[in-house]
């Protein structure tokens, strides 16, 4: 079975997820080496990518991986969900010992998935994650070579997100608009 990272309970209708609530993972500070494993993160290949927009779970605020938040996401040993990379930075979230010693001994690199021996834990862990619906995989590459994603990062999306908000007109949009003259 892979191994599970950001599959928290208010993230889902079920209690009980794998990686339980995420406000008892919610840490004053993160790792040291934290950017190198938001990154990491980042750059892992996506396995199944879901249209949808979500928001911070603590803030309520959105986030640059708000748009697809719950797609999955693969290093070939470990899977996440998109935003996971979100939580870490932002709220330093506390990862798996397993898997920081694990990224750790990548150098951070993003290693090429042999389709052999990932399809095999895929197929058991997407039952675990709430992909019961998922289909086998059936993927006739051999090997599967990690893609470059532009991803935006943390700065420059709060940066946007500010400069949208100062543009914003000021007043209600609630409030009914006057009748039209005819």
């Amino acid at each position: 079975m892979l191994g599970l990272l950001g599959f928290y309970d208010e993230l889902d209708h079920r209690t009980g997820r794998p990686n339980g609530s995420i406000r008892d993972a919610v840490q004053p500070v993160g790792e040291p080496d934290e950017a190198e494993l938001v990154a990491y993160l980042d750059a892992g290949r996506v396995l199944i990518d879901v249209m949808e927009a979500g928001r911070d779970l603590i803030t309520g605020s959105s986030h640059r991986h708000s748009s697809g938040c719950s797609s999955l996401v693969t290093d070939g040993t470990w899977v996440w969900r998109r935003d996971f990379s979100h939580y870490v930075e932002t709220h330093h979230v506390s990862v798996p010992g397993a898997f920081i010693e694990h990224v750790r001994s990548l150098n951070h690199q993003t290693p090429t998935i042999i389709v052999a021996q990932f399809a095999p834990h895929y197929d058991e862990t997407m039952f675990l994650v709430g992909w019961a619906s998922a289909v086998p995989w059936r993927s006739t590459a051999t090997t599967l070579v990690p893609e470059p994603r532009a991803v935006t990062r943390k700065t420059p999306f709060d940066a946007a997100t500010l400069a949208q908000e100062r543009n914003r007109p000021h007043g209600s949009w609630g409030k009914p608009r006057k009748p039209r003259k005819t």
